[in-house]
């Protein structure tokens, strides 16, 4: 198989599903789990936001996700993602933007894999290989 010949549609697919897929976890485990939302809340009081933004990160780990997935307004999904990725590094892991993991990786590493991988969705849009191309 000659690689050019490979399509970058399918390379959308992939990613959309890899972030997506990826995401839409912690936005179940939110579900499983409704007094993470409690957590949610203490963080953004005690930075002067008000906690009922934290109902926000079912849009950007439920929602996003489900649009990125499938392909239905993915730039739009991804763009929600980014949001909620930097609001979840500002709130929970400002800190630790110049440490390293246990393991010696960066220790905000997953974190930036989201918001940049959603960030290439917002960019790439979702190929031909969607719901609705955009």
């Amino acid at each position: 198989m000659i690689l050019s010949s490979l399509s970058p549609d399918t390379g959308k697919l992939i990613l959309r599903l890899c972030v997506g897929g990826l995401i839409l976890f912690h936005g179940i485990a939110k579900i499983m789990h409704p007094g993470s939302l409690d957590f949610i809340s203490g963080m953004l009081s005690s930075n002067g936001l008000p906690a009922v933004l934290a109902y926000g990160v079912y849009l950007g780990e439920v929602v996003a996700p489900l649009m990125v997935i499938v392909g239905y307004q993915a730039r739009v999904g991804g763009l929600l993602i980014v949001v909620n990725m930097v609001v979840a590094l500002f709130l929970a892991h400002s800190g630790d933007f110049l440490s390293l993991s246990e393991h010696g990786g960066w220790s905000v590493e997953l974190q930036m894999f989201y918001l940049l991988s959603a960030l290439a969705v917002v960019f790439l849009g979702s190929g031909k290989l969607a719901f609705k191309q955009d």
